[in-house]
């Protein structure tokens, strides 16, 4: 039996088509199912046990024997949020008494962190783990996973295989409910859509000229195999990037998604929200060495080719 939680979110209902896909059928998704937008992820899984976010402590202590690994991917992702309260407690709080209950009844884990503990890259992109007390997060949200990271390297007793992920851009079907913190790719395909042009943020950094702000995008299909790659290998705990490897520009993105859907280029320019503006990433590129190096050799989707199959295949249909 498999545990995923945030498993009606983005990234965790992608991992259970995977897993599903894969013949594994004894899948427990954990969210809060209250909040119906994210319902239509988990449609047409007939063998998919959902349990409620608030009853998944109980229900673990009576159901643990049969768990055999655990995905910890529910959190609240919104970068725009500040009260830190909700961090504390659906971000670190739920996510210690995972790893104790993972301690408790021997099962593995692999836990969602985030390149936003990067902050604005002073530090680089390495995740070495010596390095990581040194990074400054931009805003609560990554906090939060910086703080989660550093608190679980800093146990005594930990899980007897556990990963942490950093995950940068991700893209790909099943984000829609996620609104404002969609993807770029998902906002530029329903402007598109609806106008025909899609609108950029226009550059505050001098170093950036407009549109050539740069993000490592990685497409969900890559992410779910090396979740998957993690759950079969078991060992080699530790903090891991999760990104493509290779960082492009925003006009690069939106270039691609005007081809994917057949439709001739028509860019504008407009300005950052003042509400970000000051706490903006320019660049980010995930060093993907250090997962390379225990065995992982799948090839990722190059951007054009994410976008393409995303666009045509799913947000199209």
């Amino acid at each position: 039996m498999l545990v995923i939680t945030g498993g009606a979110g983005f990234i965790g209902s992608c991992l259970i088509k995977h897993l599903y896909s894969k013949n594994f059928r004894k899948i427990i998704a954990v969210d809060d199912f209250s909040k119906i937008a994210k319902n239509p992820n988990l449609e047409n899984l007939p063998n998919i046990q959902k349990i409620e976010r608030i009853e998944f402590e109980n229900w673990l202590k009576n159901n643990h024997q049969e768990v055999e690994f655990i995905f910890h991917l529910g959190a609240r992702t919104d970068t725009t949020e500040f009260d830190w309260a909700i961090f504390q407690e659906l971000n670190l709080d739920y996510s210690k008494m995972i790893w104790h209950n993972c301690i408790a009844y021997q099962i593995p884990l692999v836990y969602a962190s985030s390149a936003a503990t990067y902050g604005a890259g002073e530090e680089g992109y390495d995740d070495n783990e010596a390095n990581i007390h040194l990074l400054k997060p931009l805003n609560p949200y990554g906090q939060s996973k910086q703080d989660f990271d550093i608190w679980a390297l800093a146990q005594e007793k930990k899980p007897f295989f556990w990963a942490g992920l950093k995950f940068f851009n991700v893209y790909g079907a099943g984000e829609a409910h996620k609104g404002r913190m969609a993807s770029v790719i998902w906002h530029a395909f329903n402007q598109i859509k609806n106008t025909g042009a899609m609108k950029l943020f226009k550059s505050h950094n001098p170093n950036f000229k407009d549109g050539e702000q740069m993000r490592d995008f990685v497409y969900v299909k890559d992410l779910v195999k090396i979740c998957e790659f993690l759950m079969h290998h078991r060992k080699n705990s530790g903090i891991y990037n999760l990104g493509s490897g290779k960082a492009r520009t925003f006009l690069d993105l939106v270039k691609a998604t005007f081809k994917a859907m057949q439709i001739p280029e028509n860019i504008a320019f407009i300005d950052t929200p003042v509400d970000i503006r000051d706490k903006y990433q320019y660049f980010t590129e995930a060093n993907m060495q250090k997962i390379k190096n225990i065995g992982y050799k799948e090839d990722f989707y190059s951007l054009e080719d994410g976008v393409m199959d995303y666009v045509q295949n799913y947000l199209m249909r």
